[in-house]
């Protein structure tokens, strides 16, 4: 393996047109100039310099390997500015996973300012309905956790073998979206047995965490959710409920962007809650752009 500090050495020499010139620019003595050089050419196994009447000149062959050499301290160089950037978060990529409302609600304010603050940095958004659903490695992932307590979750304890650090970012309540006429619609809060006999508009994953928590809180109650239908999402859920179809129950952070002619109220029951954490990829938590999305991220979670 040639030593590209020796190259940098050469290529001075040849430059200057002698070892006393790339010396002197260099900053070093002409004794370790020319013991560089010296290793270099039983590093190539090529004769670089040859004597010319009292100074020297390089070879063919020094010619070549100090053009080459050029090219090849180019290159390392733009390598030492891609570090560089990477380390400063202006390039690389960025692995972001998430559930649907945090990443509606959430994310297009902190990718906006992710784009501007690190122009070069690429973004990959993923949508989770569960921790480690993916079969890759986000370097940041916000999920629900499955119980609505708040118990520890050993495989994400100290000193676990993941790579993450863990964040409770938030404990929330849900909501019911509801026509503007409907018998309820004037209470401040709604209980979820008052919703036994209505007709539902499912509106998440059938074995998406949100939507066990809430089925979990009813069947507490007696009573399973007469689903209307399954909507594809909150939003279209949304259109349903003020169409007269049904009334939708979803996480308070879903709940925005409303249509007119629906009202949302809060659920009463405590069993109706659910945790939303973030897991941080331990080897990237320094990382600038890390850094900057899981500050926001734990503002905008205690903002409410």
């Amino acid at each position: 393996m040639v030593d590209p500090h020796r190259l940098q050495i050469f290529r001075a020499v040849v430059q200057t047109g002698s070892i006393n010139g790339a010396a002197e620019r260099l900053g070093y003595t002409a004794s370790a100039v020319s013991q560089h050089v010296s290793a270099l050419q039983r590093e190539t196994g090529l004769t670089l310099l040859e004597r010319r009447g009292r100074g020297i000149a390089p070879t063919s062959a020094g010619i070549a390997v100090a053009d080459r050499a050029g090219r090849v301290l180019d290159h390392l160089a733009d390598f030492d500015g891609a570090l560089d950037d990477l380390r400063a978060g202006r390039s690389g990529t960025l692995r972001i996973s998430s559930f649907m409302s945090a990443n509606r609600a959430w994310l297009p304010a902190i990718v906006a300012e992710l784009t501007h603050e690190f122009p070069l940095l690429r973004l990959e958004l993923s949508m989770i309905e569960r921790r480690g659903q993916l079969s890759g490695d986000p370097d940041l992932e916000l999920y629900v956790a499955e119980s609505v307590r708040g118990d520890r979750d050993p495989a994400v304890a100290d000193g676990s073998p993941d790579g993450y650090d863990l964040d409770e970012l938030r404990t929330e309540g849900y909501v019911v979206v509801m026509p503007d006429g409907h018998r309820l619609a004037d209470r401040p809060s709604v209980g979820l047995a008052e919703l036994a006999d209505e007709r539902w508009i499912d509106n998440d994953d059938s074995h998406g965490t949100c939507r066990e928590i809430i089925v979990s809180a009813c069947a507490g109650l007696g009573f399973a959710p007469r689903f209307r239908l399954h909507a594809p999402d909150y939003t279209s859920a949304f259109d349903y409920v003020a169409h007269g179809v049904g009334i939708t129950v979803l996480p308070r952070l879903g709940a925005i962007d409303l249509p007119a002619g629906v009202v949302m109220r809060p659920i009463a029951d405590e069993a109706a809650r659910r945790r939303i954490m973030l897991r941080v990829k331990r080897s990237m938590r320094t990382h600038p752009a890390v850094e900057l999305a899981a500050r926001r991220l734990r503002a905008v979670a205690a903002g409410g």
